[in-house]
């Protein structure tokens, strides 16, 4: 771990197991800590924050976030190799997940120096001088998921430190080998000790411990929506900053004038990559019933063609689901759904010796009720409903009919219907003609749900600043 500059070997708390998910092994062990290193971790960065780094000047956190940018992209197949091996993605995957990392802090760097306040009026005949100031939050804890291990912590880390903040974060306990690696790359960079701090642990015991301690000034989380809602709970009694990431069941819509064949990818692809293990994955899928059986027809038959294996097989399209416990939630979830009466049309458990593999399942349920119309399953299950008509407001309230609001695609050649679409949907990101697509520069975030806040593009930067209005009479 990396607590205060130094790195740390063990965690007084114990060690956590990390599992290949492709093949069920232990790979090696991971620290930790326990609530008093954590106390060490958060402490540090408040002295950083009391020190050289809370008067850095913008030119010095942006030399930061360029250097660890470069230290990455010099040791990226290394990274990609270890979130393979953790997470079971495709390595193909991965090695875009790094090169979308580093992208992401020399994006963040350039926002180091373009953090302004605002002079305003105030007062008759020239009074008063009134402007504002946007100066960092302070000690940041942030606790990043297991499905996107290095890219999470670029989301997370590049803002803050563009900002100016201090850092201590969190890592997955299912995913922790990337970021122990990270650990390592910063410590022999010249960065005022204190500022990133790195622990690991589970999240009753390391997590809970970051959100309760009173010189947390911010916690940004990513995760399930039940341990969101602790978060926010818990945070308050502080009035600590809150930024939340969660859930989704993101609906992909396709009207009978959309390129077909496009569309058709499209939604493949919405589902079925990462394994599906992503919070916008377009999960839902309702169409027009004048073109859904050709729809179906063809995204089931692209999840036949999808390869399943070891992510370290370059054929592997569709690669391992992260532990045998979420194995066996996702198959009970689909296992339910067809007693409830969905219509499977391909898909289902992968039979191999050892891992935990799940094919690209297509399920065909109707009932705008049912559990698995309406439920997260944060695997490669997709659930295809049709629609009548051309009553786009119907179509959004279908849309808007759900607990979440992270994402919501429409593939259409009718540019009015998309704006529309886009107008009313309840959606932190709309697609038109596409889905899962970002942008560094793009901020990224959810509706009701599915969390609030914002990551990537400048309102990330923003939200790791306070805004002080300073007036003065003349």
């Amino acid at each position: 771990m990396l607590i205060d500059g130094s790195l740390v070997p063990e965690g007084r708390g114990g060690e956590i197991a990390s599992i290949d998910p492709a093949t069920g092994q232990v790979i090696t062990t991971i620290p930790e800590a326990d609530h008093l290193q954590v106390d060490e971790a958060v402490r540090a960065a408040a002295t950083a924050m009391l020190g050289r780094w809370g008067s850095a000047r913008a030119e010095e956190r942006a030399r930061v976030l360029f250097d660890i940018a470069d230290r990455l992209d010099a040791d990226a197949h290394s990274f990609a190799l270890l979130d393979t091996l953790d997470n079971g993605k495709p390595l193909t995957t991965a090695t875009e997940d790094i090169a979308a990392a580093i992208e992401t802090f020399r994006y963040m760097a350039g926002w180091a120096t373009k953090i302004n306040g605002r002079t305003m009026s105030m007062g008759e005949n020239g009074a008063f001088h009134a402007y504002t100031l946007r100066q960092p939050s302070g000690v940041v804890g942030q606790i990043i998921p297991w499905n996107f291990p290095i890219v999470s912590i670029a989301w997370k880390l590049a803002p803050a430190l563009a900002a100016g903040c201090a850092v201590v974060l969190k890592p997955a306990e299912l995913t922790s080998l990337s970021a122990l690696r990270f650990a390592a790359l910063v410590a022999g960079l010249d960065i005022p000790p204190g500022v990133i701090n790195i622990v690991t642990g589970t999240g009753p015991g390391v997590g809970a411990a970051l959100v309760e301690h009173p010189l947390v000034d911010r916690v940004s989380f990513t995760g399930s929506g039940v341990t969101g809602r602790w978060v926010a709970q818990t945070a308050a009694a502080t009035m600590k900053r809150v930024t939340l990431e969660l859930g989704g069941k993101s609906p992909v819509v396709v009207f009978p004038d959309a390129d077909l064949d496009h569309a058709i990818e499209s939604a493949a692809n919405a589902i079925f990559f990462n394994q599906g293990e992503v919070c916008t994955a377009g999960s839902r899928l309702l169409v027009h019933r004048d073109v859904f059986d050709a729809v179906i027809d063809g995204v089931a038959e692209r999840a036949k063609r999808l390869s399943v294996g070891d992510g370290f097989d370059p054929e592997t399209e569709v690669g391992p689901l992260i532990s045998e416990a979420h194995l066996g939630r996702v198959s009970h979830a689909v296992e339910a759904a067809i007693r409830d009466g969905a219509e499977l049309l391909c898909g289902g458990p992968v039979k191999r010796d050892s891992g935990f593999f799940y094919g690209p399942t297509v399920l065909v349920e109707n009932r705008r009720d049912a559990k698995v119309s309406r439920e997260e399953i944060f695997g490669p299950v997709l659930v295809a409903q049709s629609f009548d008509g051309d009553d786009l407001q119907a179509v959004i309230d279908d849309v808007n009919d759900t607990l979440y609001g992270l994402g919501a695609s429409i593939f259409t050649r009718d540019i009015t219907r998309a704006h529309r679409f886009a107008i009313g949907a309840k959606s932190g990101t709309v697609w038109v003609n596409t889905h899962l697509d970002h942008g560094q520069d793009v901020p990224f975030g959810g509706y009701k749900q599915s969390g609030y806040g914002r990551e990537l593009g400048e309102e990330a930067v923003l939200s790791y600043t306070e805004l002080k209005s300073v007036k003065v009479r003349l």
